[in-house]
């Protein structure tokens, strides 16, 4: 298994630490060729408006569009779940495949950037250390979206298919579950 890291601009690099103790081959992706020699994506956190930028002006954004459709697991964290959403701000999303609504830096600033317990019940775990930066809120979320973690009331861990979506930054944490749950879909 060939796990793939938008390296267009983000955190990419923080998932490889996570990736290697999971025991799996990585490869950076900065172009569509790349997009065809793995098996699935992470889409790091960074700036969602910056990732699509590079998406556009490097010819990425039909093919990953098409791998995504076609099946291949992807994960987007933060910024990487603004990319995937079909909607933003009010506004369509830029790949929209996420069936779902997401308000862009909903909690704040830098500043208002928090860690907050969190319970993940698919994963066993109860007070999840999930540290939020500058965090997107899914305001919508299709009926066909499972829900598997809550900020409050609001979404921060999501499943449709083959998308798997996180407002928060476990590979932040030293544990791999996420990296783990995310190699099984």
């Amino acid at each position: 298994m060939r796990v793939g890291l938008l390296g267009l601009q983000g955190a990419f690099l923080d998932h490889l630490p996570h990736l290697s103790r999971c025991g799996v081959g990585t490869t950076i992706v900065r172009t569509a060729e790349a997009l065809e020699e793995i098996d699935r994506l992470i889409i790091p956190g960074g700036e969602s408006t910056v990732m699509a930028k590079f998406l556009d002006e490097f010819a990425m954004t039909s093919p990953l569009t098409r791998r995504i459709e076609a099946g291949m697991p992807v994960w987007g964290i933060c910024a990487g779940s603004i990319l995937l959403a079909d909607r933003v701000d009010g506004r369509p999303g830029h790949l929209r495949v996420l069936p779902a609504s997401v308000t862009r830096n909903a909690y704040g600033r830098q500043i208002a950037s928090l860690e907050f317990p969190i319970d993940v019940p698919i994963l066993g775990i109860k007070d999840y250390n999930a540290i939020f930066i500058r965090s997107p809120r899914f305001e919508r979320v299709d009926e066909s979206v499972q829900v598997y973690a809550y900020r409050d009331t609001d979404p921060v861990f999501l499943r449709h298919n083959n998308i798997m979506a996180t407002t928060f930054h476990p590979e932040l944490n030293e544990d791999d579950l996420f990296h783990r749950y995310f190699l099984s879909l």
